[in-house]
Parts: C-alpha cells; structure tokens; sequence
C-alpha cells in the first residue's frame, strides 16, 4: 500500500514525539523507593511488606516499590548487600528496618552520599554513630521501650511482689531489643518482681523456645516469660508446654502477630503489644514521598516520628 503525504507526515510527528518523550528533560518517572527489612520469616515483616505493597498498590501512580527481606534476623551481610543494590538500581529512597543498630550505618552513609534519602524504620539505628558519621536519619516508629512497659504492668498485675520472672530479648545489639527488655524491666521493678535473668532468643521462634527451656529448667519457680517479640512468645508457649507448666507460668510478647491471636484467646500468652506491623513502612514510606516531592534534603529530615503502640489482651477489641 503506497504512503500518502499525511501518513509519513504523522509517522514523523509520532517518532519527534517519542524521542522527545524518551529525552531525560520530558522523563516524569515516579520516584523508586526500596523498602528494606528484617527477617520475612518472621510474621511481623511479612505484613509489613503486604502494607507497604498495598499501600504502593492504591497509590500505583506516584512511586514504585521495590520490597526485600533477609532470611533470618541476624544476617547482617545480607541486608548491607540489599541498601547496596538499591543504590546500584538508582533508587530514590530506602525505607530501613535495620538487623543491627551499627552495623547498618557505614552503608546508609554510603546511600545518603550518593543522594538518596533514608528514613530508618522498626529498629532505631544508633545515634552515636550515626553523630559520628554526621549523618542525620529520622526514626519512624513506637517507643518500645513504653510499649514493653505496657505490657509488663498488666503482667505484673496477675502476680506478685518477690515472684521470678525471665526475659528473652531479641537480638542484644538492636536498639529495639534493648528498650524492649528495659521497658519489662521498668514495670518488674515498679512491682517488685525479680528478674533471674535476661538472655537473647535472637528475635526467632526456636531459639526463644532453647533460652525459655533452659530458664525453666534453672528456675524451677519461674511464673512468667517475658520475650522481646512474638516468635520468641510461640516458641516459650511450647517450652511451657514441654516442661508441664501450662497454667503456672505466664507468657507475654510484642507485636501482636496472627499467630499469637487464638493463644491470648485461650490464655496460653496472656498480653502482647501492636505496633501496626501493616502501617510501620507506610508511615516511613510516606514520610520519603514528602521529602521527594518538597526536594527536601536528609539534613533537613525530623529526627523522629513517633507512632502508636498499644496493650493486646484476650479482651482487646
């Protein structure tokens, strides 16, 4: 079929106009933000990331996602891998839930000096070295150590002055393990209660049930557990279970996981707290949408945005 005048004059227009769209000055590319986080076998992240990929889902045309996590709570290697291949895919913004409150800080410098934001999620990266770095990071998320807190008071309130308990705190060099274990501490000391011990169940249902077996074994007068999340919750339940003490010793977690719903129903754990694991990266992610869309820079980013975290009980509503 022959060419006419007019459709070689649209095809040329149509190709002036491609190119022009392809030219860097007409790109309008969304912003890609990088949602990086813990460990995804853990409840706890799996819905944070369902969060975050549906809140990017409802607001599909102001900025992609891109989600990873790392397979177990203390694989730190891995997550400075992942904060170094967002850097490589040229991404706007990371959204970090650091595995280890130090040793994260060298890469988030590394991303920030390339000009990408960074907002710090979940687990509070360590303010000295982030000073020392000259680096400021907001922090988006709960005051752990008052949600423990929560927690430890009404546990406190079904038993009594002088009684033993455990902690199991999650990994000892993350910010929020420490606040966890010392907002328990705080409301065992209101109380009077005596804790025999404090030993680290690395945030993961089978060391939290090793640490809760052995505390129990030590102290066969123990009445509660307290652990830093709920995995480590649903793997002291079991060492409860395993030792005959069902009813004689109390479990209490953090989080407020599925799994640990229909065990504050029968009184197998008897309080948690919610921290919104669904909301967690949307608020940091949301916060980057601002940055980006103001062009404002990370020296000028809040040092902290607090979020709630309430008290779960089998009456909770």
């Amino acid at each position: 079929m022959p060419l006419t005048r007019r459709s070689v004059q649209t095809a040329a227009a149509l190709a002036v106009l491609g190119g022009l769209l392809a030219s860097p000055a007409f790109a309008q590319d969304k912003p890609k933000i990088a949602l990086v986080m813990k460990s995804l076998a853990n409840e706890f992240f799996r819905t944070m990331e369902d969060g975050a990929k549906a809140h990017q889902k409802a607001h599909a045309s102001e900025y992609t996602l891109v989600a990873n996590g790392i397979k177990n709570e203390t694989d730190t290697a891995a997550q400075i891998k992942m904060i170094e291949q967002a850097v490589a895919q040229k991404v706007n913004a990371i959204v970090l839930a650091p595995a280890d409150s130090k040793a994260l800080v060298l890469a988030v410098k590394a991303a920030v000096d390339k000009g990408i934001l960074v907002v710090n999620i979940d687990n509070r990266l360590d303010t000295d070295a982030l000073k020392e770095k000259n680096l400021t990071v907001p922090f988006v998320g709960p005051d752990n150590r008052a949600g423990a807190k929560l927690v430890g008071d009404y546990l406190a309130k079904s038993i009594k002055a002088g009684d033993k308990v455990g902690i199991i705190e999650g990994v000892s060099t993350t910010f929020n393990a420490q606040q966890r274990t010392l907002g328990f501490q705080d409301a065992m000391k209101a109380a009077n209660i005596k804790v025999v011990g404090v030993q680290s169940g690395q945030w993961e249902i089978e060391k939290g049930n090793t640490v809760a077996a052995g505390m129990l074994r030590e102290h066969p007068d123990l009445v509660a557990l307290l652990a830093g999340n709920d995995s480590m919750a649903l793997g002291a339940v079991a060492a409860v279970k395993a030792a005959g003490k069902v009813g004689k010793v109390q479990v209490v977690g953090y989080d407020n996981i599925n799994a640990i719903k229909p065990m504050l129903a029968d009184g197998r754990v008897l309080a948690t707290a919610d921290q919104y694991a669904a909301k967690q990266a949307v608020f940091g992610i949301e916060l980057v949408q601002k940055a980006l869309a103001a062009k404002t820079p990370q020296a000028q980013l809040p040092a902290e945005v607090k979020t709630e975290v309430v008290l779960v009980t089998k009456d909770s509503k």
